[in-house]
């Protein structure tokens, strides 16, 4: 995947563009059109053709106008990419969930898996410098809200926060790119396998790889697929949030 970077713009527009700051004409014409729209125009094209196609011209082609026409509204791709990514993380729902720490987790981790599958134009944007919008910083605290009390430190629950959104993100990323295989061959993980089977007796000597064998005819036999996406997640996470466990565990344990 091309990778593209938040945080490129100019500062002071991206923060004007994600605050809805930047001053409007007072003379001229009407604006033909709006930031909303452009931002729109881009998640569209993103979407249905990856974030490499979302260019000022491809989303000025998306509305119907000159490409210099979008210059009055976003100085340049840097700062329509911020503006983009905030609005998407606007679709997180964000909602309390009842229970303990862990079920508030698996939420915000299922929650931002599933935003990823709908946008995998995510995937290719390095969010090391993540844009300072509103729904960004939005995220961020629903999602410290899922750890706030439970014994840990500041710097603790932030970590807590960057180790599931991060291992979502390595996740997703691997389920997206099983999907683009599919979607690229026209074969199906199942179809696959089954035309390498007849093959496999003539190059290969299973009595050489006898856990190899065994483990992987369970799980094609399981999944009929040498990987389930929806399985790999929930186990890894699950695995993931025992080790929190832990950590908060050893933090509530008397002392001495």
């Amino acid at each position: 995947m091309n990778q593209e970077h938040s945080g490129s713009g100019d500062p002071a527009k991206s923060l004007e563009l994600l605050w809805r700051r930047r001053p409007q004409p007072t003379r001229g014409p009407k604006p033909a059109l709006t930031v909303d729209g452009i931002v729109a125009a881009a998640r569209k094209v993103a979407d249905a053709e990856g974030l490499s196609a979302m260019s000022m011209r491809r989303v000025a082609d998306e509305l119907g106008v000159g490409a210099m026409t979008l210059y009055r509204y976003f100085p340049g791709k840097g700062e329509l990419l911020d503006v983009m990514l905030d609005r998407v993380y606007g679709e997180l729902p964000r909602r309390v969930v009842r229970g303990d720490w862990r079920a508030r987790l698996e939420e915000v981790a299922r929650e931002n898996r599933e935003l990823y599958l709908r946008h995998p134009w995510l995937l290719q944007i390095a969010i090391s410098r993540p844009p300072l919008g509103p729904n960004v910083m939005a995220k961020y605290e629903w999602e410290l809200t899922a750890v706030e009390g439970i014994g840990l430190t500041d710097i603790e629950m932030d970590a807590t926060v960057a180790l599931v959104n991060g291992y979502v993100h390595g996740a997703v990323r691997t389920a997206v790119e099983a999907r683009q295989v599919i979607q690229r061959s026209g074969m199906t993980d199942k179809e696959w396998w089954l035309a390498h089977v007849p093959h496999l007796d003539r190059i290969g000597d299973l009595e050489k790889f006898p856990l190899s064998a065994r483990v992987g005819t369970a799980v094609g036999n399981e999944f009929d697929a040498s990987y389930d996406s929806e399985h790999a997640f929930e186990y890894g996470l699950e695995r993931l949030l025992d080790g929190v466990s832990a950590l908060v565990a050893n933090r509530s344990a008397p002392q001495g």
